[in-house]
């Protein structure tokens, strides 16, 4: 019998049951960004597109060099109470444990499976990696993308026992169509895994797979019951975060942005790729000021720190975004 084909079109068809119509999609109206209230944060947006989109204008950029960079987690959508790749990986975990008796006693495994987070960001960088390499490999590239679909389709957030893709921010992908609408080629460029966000960005961002940078382990090329296929290994090839996301940027897209969205230390490094050079930039921070409809975290907070980055914001010019004034709703569902 023929083996069940796993591919990323059944991905995607798995997963539009869960995001239904792209939100990023709708067309900008007489105000493109109507899920932001009128002041600094919205207007210096407005007013960077308009001058760079000006032909004959001193600040006009081509249509081909109008690259824009958004970071994913807690810039597209949250990050809080853990990175939701995260929670991918525990419930993986879980899911693999009968077959793994041993990680009932070995770290970081034991922590995984107890739920004990404190025990697990104990491990550090090493302990994660570990673990999202045992739970993320094994697999084609084919069967992780109707995995990840699978478990999106039936994952629920602990707060707001909604589906993850749900909790995607309104005004950002305003800013994703608005910034398309006008000759923008919009990318995703986040530490979380290149073959994880790839199954679902296109559906909720309007960013298809090719445009997608980020984390990836090593893979290899083989072929398997008659099948040509991509194999995932248990070793990081790249870990898309702080000084390496410039690199990450120049490798899969090949231009510098003119424009690029983030929210933590981790994106410090894009954001002074793109501002600190020539011609007219554009930096945003998304600071989580809002503990009512989202999170309220910074410079002290273990995910999504915010520190370095906000001074260097007040000296580097960039937007930052207070979620809690400037937002009128976070997510869609929320009245505003």
């Amino acid at each position: 019998m023929r083996r069940r084909c796993f591919c990323v079109q059944s991905a995607s068809l798995a997963l539009a049951g869960v995001v239904g119509t792209p939100l990023g999609a709708q067309p900008p109206g007489p105000d493109p960004l109507p899920s932001w209230r009128d002041g600094g944060a919205k207007q210096n947006l407005l007013d960077f597109v308009a001058a760079v989109t000006r032909v004959g204008g001193s600040d006009y950029v081509l249509p081909a060099e109008r690259v824009a960079v958004f970071d994913n987690d807690g810039t597209l959508w949250s990050e809080m109470p853990i990175y939701f790749q995260f929670q991918f990986a525990l419930d993986r975990v879980r899911a693999l444990a009968p077959a793994h008796p041993e990680w009932r006693t070995r770290q970081p495994f034991k922590a995984a499976l107890e739920g004990d987070l404190k025990t697990l960001a104990a491990t550090g960088e090493p302990g994660i990696v570990e673990l999202v390499g045992a739970t993320h490999a094994g697999l084609s590239a084919d069967e992780f993308a109707v995995t990840v679909a699978d478990w999106l389709a039936t994952a629920r957030h602990p707060r707001f026992k909604r589906p993850y893709t749900d909790l995607v921010f309104q005004p950002m992908l305003e800013v994703l169509a608005y910034l398309r609408a006008n000759g923008f080629k919009t990318f995703v460029a986040s530490g979380g895994g290149i073959e994880f966000m790839r199954v679902w960005t296109e559906k909720v961002y309007g960013i298809p797979p090719e445009q997608v940078v980020g984390s990836s382990v090593v893979t290899r090329f083989a072929l398997r019951a008659g099948e040509a296929e991509i194999r995932r290994e248990a070793k990081v090839f790249f870990i898309d975060d702080k000084a390496d996301k410039p690199l990450g940027i120049h490798r899969h897209i090949g231009r510098r942005p003119i424009a690029a969205f983030g929210n933590s230390d981790g994106d410090l490094q894009m954001l002074q790729y793109t501002t600190i050079y020539p011609g007219k930039r554009f930096g945003l921070i998304v600071h989580h000021t809002d503990a009512e409809r989202e999170y309220a975290y910074d410079r002290t907070s273990p995910v999504g720190r915010l520190d370095v980055a906000l001074d260097e914001a007040a000296r580097r010019g960039w937007t930052v975004v207070d979620m809690q004034r400037d937002w009128k709703v976070v997510y869609s569902w929320q009245r505003p």
